[in-house]
């Protein structure tokens, strides 16, 4: 069982800046792709960003592209989301996810997730 453990998050002004952080005791961190979510309360859970296990391919929703930056530190075993020039709209739970296979767009094709963190960008 791999638990994914969350920080970060809070509350910021448009246009700021967050950045979470995914950790995990796994010694085999580096064999897991990884995700992150968000889930706005009223809407479903949506994908945010992906990354490969070396690190070497992300993978963006449109919305966020540009702003977010995805990217993981095997040797400190810990996932990262950037968030840059943040909007109303980004205002959700956030969650990190793992998958042995992947990395996946799908959030049912994870294995593991993380806590959640609540991110609020006020206007």
């Amino acid at each position: 069982q791999v638990q994914l453990v969350q920080s970060g998050g809070g509350l910021v002004q448009a246009g700021g800046s967050l950045r979470l952080s995914c950790t995990t005791s796994a010694r085999t961190f580096s064999v897991y792709a990884m995700g992150w979510f968000r889930q706005a309360p009223g809407k479903e859970r949506e994908f945010v960003a992906a990354i490969s296990r070396s690190g070497g391919s992300t993978n963006y929703a449109d919305s966020v592209k540009g702003r977010f930056t995805i990217s993981r530190d095997n040797a400190k075993s810990t996932g990262y989301l950037q968030m840059n020039s943040l909007k109303p709209e980004d205002t959700a739970v956030y969650y990190c996810a793992a998958s042995i296979r992947g990395p996946w767009v799908s959030g049912d094709k994870y294995d593991y997730w993380g806590q959640g963190t609540q991110v609020t960008v006020s206007s």
